[in-house]
């Protein structure tokens, strides 16, 4: 079996929606993709300035959990996921640089916390930002 890079942390963090790396996206600017996702549940503006506003990826992410979900979200969420992630990649050549020297290694978004829709928690899970982001290095 190939490398795996089993968890964003250390060198590897930069691959984490928590990674601060500001990015222009719908005439906005978003301090982390993080943010940007957590805006794309709505489609309020007023929800949309909520999320702007909050200083780290982590307040974006409870105030994303307070949003008007907009009816579709559950079908648009993953093509909105990799727009996102590619937007961090096209907008920061250093980090697409970074992403670019994980070579062929599988990319897994290993967590603690549960999320078993977006990575994998133990040995459970869809890993679903991991294939997005190999499919992106793949892009390039």
């Amino acid at each position: 079996m190939g490398t795996i890079i089993n968890g964003f942390n250390g060198e590897y963090r930069f691959l984490s929606n928590f990674w601060m790396a500001p990015i222009n996206v719908g005439g906005r600017r978003w301090a982390s993709t993080e943010h940007c996702y957590q805006a794309a549940k709505s489609l309020l503006i007023s929800d949309w300035d909520a999320i702007q506003g909050c200083r780290t990826p982590g307040q974006a992410k409870r105030m994303g959990q307070k949003i008007s979900l907009r009816l579709d979200w559950e079908t648009i969420k993953l093509p909105a996921m990799e727009e996102i992630v590619r937007e961090k990649f096209d907008q920061h050549v250093d980090l697409r640089n970074k992403l670019l020297a994980t070579g062929s290694a599988k990319l897994v978004e290993q967590n603690s916390w549960g999320d078993t829709f977006w990575g994998m928690c133990g040995n459970t899970g869809h890993n679903h930002l991991g294939k997005i982001l190999m499919k992106i290095r793949g892009d390039y």
